[in-house]
């Protein structure tokens, strides 16, 4: 159950959007084994005046967050940031340097489904 936090600038179009989400599940499901359904996204934009990135990053930056349960292998996070990374290249021409991944792995202890402690 990934939980993915993507950011970038306020104005891309809903199709635009649209294909980020697609972009980070398949690669997720590729990467992870995840199935088709677990699907818990968002995306967060920001206005140029609350977004400070480096000169270099183009207004196609973007940051992608996820926590995912611990557990998944250097392997598969290394193909999760490979895949994400090529797919929205392909499909949106963003610049692989474009694209920051970073995962979050707290313990299952600190997860709660439908009121009740992982574990």
């Amino acid at each position: 159950m990934p939980l993915v936090k993507i950011e970038m600038l306020a104005g891309k179009p809903l199709e635009y959007k649209k294909t980020v989400f697609d972009c980070v599940h398949e690669g997720l499901i590729e990467a992870f084994g995840i199935q088709v359904w677990d699907r818990f996204q968002r995306i967060t934009e920001y206005d140029k005046s609350n977004w400070e990135i480096p000169e270099e990053k183009s207004e196609n930056f973007m940051i992608i967050e996820l926590t995912i349960f611990p557990g998944r292998t250097k392997e598969q996070k290394k193909a999760a940031i490979k895949i994400i990374t090529d797919k929205l290249s392909q499909r949106l021409d963003i610049s692989p340097t474009d694209i920051f991944i970073v995962m979050n792995e707290p313990p299952l202890d600190n997860w709660g489904m439908g009121g009740k402690q992982k574990s």
